[in-house]
């Protein structure tokens, strides 16, 4: 430092001499921590880390207990688990589809699904009182006790049907009874049911749905696939009472309801037809009957009758035997009406005329066999038309010795018979028609005026249509349009199948020879006849064979006719078994074929044809 400079430090002190250090200012102070805090702060560093070490320890052990049970559902019993957080949370819940309906050919329903419910239970609910809810659905819905307590204690799952397709009103009855009881878990949801609004009408045909929902034969049964639709299903979570959680898991597969089925059927002809055939069966005493009416051109059924029949909302009253269709499935020997295939054969291969001479005996015999007619006479003169007109069993076989076996095989198979219509209803039978190798002389003979051969009603009814239709054979239909029954099949009016049996001058001669059999004083079927028409037609009376003794025993009598005769529009087929009070095909048959034709005509406003019918001769 320059002599003579005076340095004045902080508060006038002068630094300290020979140290080479700056003086320290008197309020800094030398600061050091006491003991007795230093021990503190290390006691807290210890406690800190020793409560950590303890909460790694739990947090884990935490985490291997829930690895464990992690492991043990995903590795060792995986789908028991699952199934078990399924039952526990989780409701599925059928959603029904409704069934198509049955509509005749104006869209009247037949039957039609209408607004029904089921009752279900909730087992995880209802276990503690079963017992209980048992016995009131038992009660109430006529159900099964013990199956129903079985249904309520089930332990696998949280909804069981209880009842379906019971009437809302009754089902919702029984959930306030079990509410008022104090019970709990039954809850009522939609579930059509299948009713059959014109109750017997065409019930034969339709069939009808069994308790748990089947169709059991009929329509129902045959376009079942078409009918049914597809069920969809709700899937929703529930907690632990049962009640359903808002935002839990929730999916809806919604129902594919079934497609309508059209049929050909007219159900005010069809209600008629049945009324009709009721009276010409009971009032005969016959067993049972059936009834055909179709539109000739089309070959459309108006209506197919059975009787007895039964209410298909109740189908379990009455015997099972009635519940099918006879006209599809029973098969009988047509007797004299298929003496007109015959004819027509006869006249389309040229082998005879409507004017033929035939000189028919008293008795013919043949063979082993002697052929009779139903009534006493010496030797006849008749032409062809007198043997239709009269109904000879001789002069038919005389006239058909004309045929081979093979030609007379050949056109009987044009006409249909030995082949199922194929109308698309199950249980249709064939009849039988052997194979032309297999006659001898007597089998061609019955076989020609009508024995020795079985056949369905629909099956004879479309082969006496051949003839209506100008000789084209045209396949009977029940569906309008096209439908695919269960056998993989489409049938309907699109699907008609038609064939060429004889020629159209064969077939309107045929029809002009059976007009004799409706006219008073010639033929067999006065009462057939319809004032101010033409009418064609032909009864039939053959032995009825008896399958319990395998013999003939009683008689089928039928008639089948159309009209107008000359320009023919609709076919009536009647047929009635086991008639007890004498009557034969024209007496029973041929006022029941009147009655329904004359409604048809009336119905569809058909006029006649006001041509005059030719005469012709029935003897030489």
């Amino acid at each position: 430092m320059p002599q003579g400079t005076t340095w004045a430090g902080a508060a006038g002190v002068s630094p300290q001499e020979g140290t080479g250090e700056l003086p320290v200012s008197r309020d800094r102070r030398t600061r050091s921590t006491p003991p007795a805090r230093s021990e503190r702060i290390r006691r807290r560093r210890r406690v800190t880390a020793f409560r950590l070490r303890v909460g790694i320890i739990v947090v884990t052990m935490v985490l291997s207990v829930f690895g464990a049970r992690l492991f043990q559902l995903q590795g060792i019993d995986p789908g028991s688990y699952a199934v078990m957080a399924q039952q526990a949370g989780l409701v599925e819940v059928a959603l029904p589809a409704r069934r198509g309906a049955v509509l005749d050919r104006t869209g009247a329903p037949l039957a039609e699904s209408l607004a029904g419910s089921m009752v279900v239970a909730d087992p995880l609910l209802t276990r503690p009182d079963a017992s209980g809810i048992a016995r009131i659905v038992a009660e109430d819905l006529d159900v099964d006790y013990f199956e129903t307590l079985n249904r309520l204690q089930r332990e696998d799952t949280r909804f069981q049907y209880l009842a379906r397709r019971v009437p809302t009103a009754v089902a919702e009855s029984v959930l306030r009874t079990v509410e008022e009881a104090g019970y709990e878990g039954l809850t009522v949801r939609r579930d059509p049911m299948r009713d059959y609004p014109a109750r017997d009408v065409a019930a034969n045909l339709l069939g009808f749905m069994g308790a748990e929902g089947e169709p059991m034969g009929g329509l129902e049964l045959a376009f079942d696939p078409l009918l049914e639709g597809r069920d969809g299903k709700a899937t929703y979570e529930v907690g632990a009472g049962g009640a359903r959680i808002p935002l839990g898991d929730n999916s809806v597969e919604e129902p594919r309801d079934g497609e309508d089925l059209r049929l050909t059927i007219d159900r005010d002809v069809q209600w008629y037809t049945q009324r009709v055939l009721r009276q010409a069966v009971e009032g005969s005493g016959g067993s049972s009957g059936a009834a055909v009416a179709m539109d000739v051109r089309t070959g459309e059924v108006l209506a197919l009758a059975d009787h007895p029949t039964f209410d298909a909302n109740q189908p379990l009253l009455v015997d099972k035997g009635h519940l099918g269709s006879r006209a599809l499935s029973d098969v009988y020997e047509p007797g004299s009406v298929s003496k007109v295939l015959t004819a027509a054969a006869l006249l389309d291969a040229g082998k005879v005329t409507p004017r033929t001479r035939i000189l028919v005996p008293g008795q013919l015999p043949r063979q082993d066999r002697v052929i009779n007619d139903y009534w006493d006479h010496g030797r006849l003169r008749l032409t062809l038309t007198g043997v239709l007109a009269k109904s000879s069993n001789i002069g038919t076989v005389l006239a058909a010795d004309e045929f081979s076996p093979e030609e007379l095989h050949g056109y009987l198979s044009d006409f249909g018979l030995g082949a199922r219509t194929g109308v698309g209803v199950g249980g249709e039978a064939r009849g039988l028609l052997t194979d032309w190798n297999r006659w001898s002389q007597i089998n061609q003979d019955t076989i020609a005026f009508g024995q020795g051969l079985s056949v369905t009603v629909l099956q004879m009814a479309a082969a006496v249509n051949t003839i209506a239709n100008d000789g084209v054979h045209v396949s009977p239909s029940i569906v309008r349009g096209s439908a695919t029954h269960r056998g993989g099949r489409a049938v309907g009016t699109h699907d008609a199948r038609t064939t060429r049996v004889v020629s159209e001058e064969a077939a309107r001669a045929t029809a002009t020879m059976m007009e004799t059999v409706t006219r008073a004083g010639e033929g067999t079927a006065p009462g057939a006849a319809i004032e101010g028409y033409r009418v064609a037609g032909k009864t039939g009376t053959a032995q009825r064979v008896d399958e319990e003794c395998g013999c003939y025993r009683g008689f089928t009598v039928s008639f089948a006719g159309f009209a107008p005769a000359d320009d023919p529009r609709f076919l009536v087929y009647v047929v009635v078994q086991e008639p007890q009070n004498g009557g034969g095909g024209g007496s029973v048959g041929g006022p029941a074929f009147r009655d329904i034709m004359s409604y048809l005509l009336r119905k569809y406003a058909v006029p006649p044809t006001g041509v005059p019918a030719p005469r012709l001769p029935l003897e030489w």
